[in-house]
């Protein structure tokens, strides 16, 4: 072998001797930082999946699908992914929902206030919660006016407040409150409060002091500095990454920001998606999911974009959803209150199969208030007149007759005369009094709603006791009435005075899931007459109806996209003026061959107009009324109901349809009409149309 043959195998052995020694010396590589989690997707589509609660109001523990609440309002997460729910109502419990979906009470029995260990202790009206990372859960006790505290060993305390609605900052035992609602804990252990009623945001030092952070003696829209700033009802609150405290303000549709130096501004204005934010979560990266009154979720970017991910059409929404919480995998858990119910929304998996639709909103068949056969005016067990039932169609101020769909029941009543509770009750929302002065003023008192009366005042205009505080503004009118959560009413209590719409409405149930209001069942009333039918026609593409041949016969083609059926009735019950014409229950059509045989399928109506409750869309109003439906004419005082039966508006639902013949031989058949009212009565009058399907 050559030098150079050598040299270069000399090279190569030294080259991979070094490689060597690299490989089994070289130090450990530098650790990578940790990515921290992920960024949050923005307008993620979430599939909703049932936690907890059967639907039906009441006490219940055990497996989440059988569980039952009274009014969960609030969620917190633990760090071990235990889920925290406030239940109000007549409950007055904390609860608790494990991860493998068992529901149990943490704390309380009853309503009151005591303190103690978890199954003697008491509550009243809890509202929000907070859990710090040791495990202790805050709770904001909002009918004993104070803010609670559970240990991790079940011990129940009060941390700040007297149990007296006012406010005063100082020592904790000394401190007051006026209804808070929300409730927040930083990981120095300070408690910020919503103090709801007082429209001021509160802490709760850790060596016990109550102090003002923001807010002034009367409530308002006002970004500043600390008590320069103004809120109007603050109802939730949450912490961001950066010290921030977030504040969901109710009553002025917006999410304020309050810094660590004390100055208040606002990130979410109103006229946006959010109405009425109820409650509020903050991500590691500043994305907020803000729920509102109108049973919306919405997700706010953190440079302001809004997206609703439930809530508008053709998305579901809630019936009201009180509380959001973050899990440890950028989920959300949800309690809609009205419902009883405690969702897990995530995103859903794209190429996973299509889930069942979600399970929202109370059970469609959950008991009724319990009345006692009540009306809401005096004689309360004597007859009234009915004046609206649920689904007549209603018009706008503006001239649109269809304008949208009649969600309650109405009694006659004079101008000025007491409204009185039909059964006992509990206030459930911050939010319960609205439009004062104004012809829908109203009151919501747990599941009905009472509208069209001054609300808490006679006809004069004077409260009827302290539970019905007034907000006045500067020149003393009357600007608001401020009925507090948790505000309890008996049966026969006086809730207002009729107002200049002559009539009393009762909505009952969550609202977007009304219940037909008959089923209250009412001293004296009774329908012994039959609902008429007065015309029935088939619309063509253009909704105008086609008209009969030479022969009386409606020619129908056996081609095309199909007629619309339209029925025209109306209702009436006993002792009702005979100019008062009422809506149906239900209505629906068969289709029977020129001997009156129904054809196949269609021996039995087909009743797909059914208002048993009311449809969650807007559009239901033009699916279920045909053009010229309602008052048409001004001034005139004749309702014309004009149900378009091919389409379904039942059970929640809202569809179009069309009839099709193209299946019959041509020939000579007959659409005839149905129609029954809630008492079961069958419909007369000319309820038969003579066709002829024709090629």
């Amino acid at each position: 072998m050559t030098r150079t043959q050598w040299t270069l195998v000399g090279g190569v052995v030294v080259l991979v001797l070094g490689a060597l020694a690299w490989t089994f010396l070289r130090p450990d590589p530098l650790p990578q930082p940790d990515p921290g989690p992920a960024p949050t997707v923005l307008g993620w589509t979430p599939q909703i999946d049932l936690r907890a609660g059967d639907g039906v109001g009441g006490l219940q523990e055990g497996a989440g699908a059988q569980a039952r609440f009274a009014d969960p309002y609030g969620v917190a997460v633990g760090a071990d992914g235990v889920v925290y729910v406030a239940d109000a109502g007549d409950n007055n419990r904390i609860r608790r929902l494990w991860p493998d979906g068992r529901v149990e009470t943490l704390a309380g029995h009853g309503e009151g206030w005591t303190d103690g260990p978890a199954a003697q202790a008491q509550f009243n009206t809890p509202s929000q919660l907070a859990v710090d990372a040791a495990g202790t859960v805050y709770v904001a006790d909002t009918g004993n006016h104070v803010i609670r505290r559970i240990g991790t060993d079940g011990t129940v305390s009060t941390l700040a407040g007297d149990g007296q609605p006012g406010f005063a900052d100082g020592i904790a035992a000394q401190a007051r409150f006026n209804g808070p609602m929300g409730v927040a804990v930083d990981a120095q252990g300070r408690v910020y409060v919503a103090d709801t009623w007082n429209d001021r945001i509160r802490v709760i030092e850790p060596d016990g002091q109550v102090r003002t952070l923001a807010g002034g003696d009367a409530p308002g829209n006002v970004d500043g500095a600390g008590v320069g700033a103004r809120f109007d009802t603050p109802v939730s609150l949450a912490l961001d990454a950066h010290g921030n405290l977030l504040v969901a303000d109710l009553y002025n549709n917006a999410v304020r920001r309050l810094a660590a130096d004390g100055t208040v501004d606002t990130l979410v204005a109103d006229g946006g998606l959010i109405s009425g934010p109820m409650a509020i979560a903050v991500t590691h990266d500043d994305v907020l999911y803000v729920s509102d009154i109108n049973g919306k979720l919405v997700q706010v970017s953190a440079h302001g974009h809004a997206v609703a991910l439930v809530g508008v059409p053709p998305q579901p929404r809630f019936s009201r959803p009180t509380g959001v919480a973050l899990d440890a995998d950028g989920g959300l858990y949800l309690a809609d209150a009205a419902s009883y119910r405690v969702h897990h929304l995530h995103p859903a998996q794209a190429d996973a199969p299509t889930p069942p639709p979600a399970l929202i909103g109370p059970a469609p068949d959950a008991p009724l208030p319990a009345t006692g056969g009540r009306w809401p005016l005096d004689p309360q067990l004597g007859w009234h007149e009915v004046v609206g039932t649920l689904g007549e169609v209603r018009g706008s101020f503006k001239g649109e007759s269809r304008h949208h769909l009649h969600d309650g029941f109405d009694i006659r009543g004079d101008v000025g005369q007491t409204v009185r509770a039909v059964a006992d009750g509990k206030v459930s929302t911050p939010f319960a009094a609205w439009s004062v002065g104004d012809q829908a003023e109203g009151l919501s008192l747990d599941r009905i709603r009472y509208i069209h009366m001054k609300v808490g005042r006679d006809a004069q205009g004077r409260a009827f006791d302290a539970r019905w505080p007034q907000l006045l503004d500067e020149d003393g009118k009357l600007e608001r009435v401020r009925v507090r959560r948790g505000t309890r009413f008996a049966a026969g209590d006086p809730l207002g005075s009729i107002n200049r719409m002559a009539h009393v409405h009762l909505s009952v149930g969550a609202s977007g899931f009304e219940r037909n209001a008959v089923a209250l069942g009412f001293t004296g009333y009774a329908d012994a007459y039959a609902p008429r039918i007065t015309g029935v026609e088939v619309l063509d593409d253009a909704d105008q109806p086609i008209k009969a041949g030479p022969e009386g016969r409606v020619p129908v083609s056996q081609t095309g996209p199909g007629v619309q059926i339209v029925v025209e009735a109306w209702d009436q019950v006993d002792r009702n003026l005979p100019r008062r014409r009422l809506g149906l229950y239900q209505v629906g059509y068969q289709i029977l061959d020129a001997a009156g045989q129904p054809l196949q399928g269609y021996e039995q109506p087909r009743f797909n107009i059914v208002f048993n409750r009311m449809p969650r869309e807007r559009s239901a109003t033009v699916v279920a009324y045909a053009p010229d439906s309602g008052i048409t004419v001004h001034g005139s005082a004749v309702t014309r109901f004009r149900y378009l039966v091919t389409n379904t508006v039942r059970d929640g639902l809202v569809e179009t349809g069309r009839w099709s013949p193209e299946a019959l031989p041509a020939g000579e058949y007959i659409i005839r009409a149905s129609a029954r009212d809630y008492s079961g009565n069958e419909a007369v009058g000319p309820r038969d149309l003579k066709i002829t399907v024709v090629p």
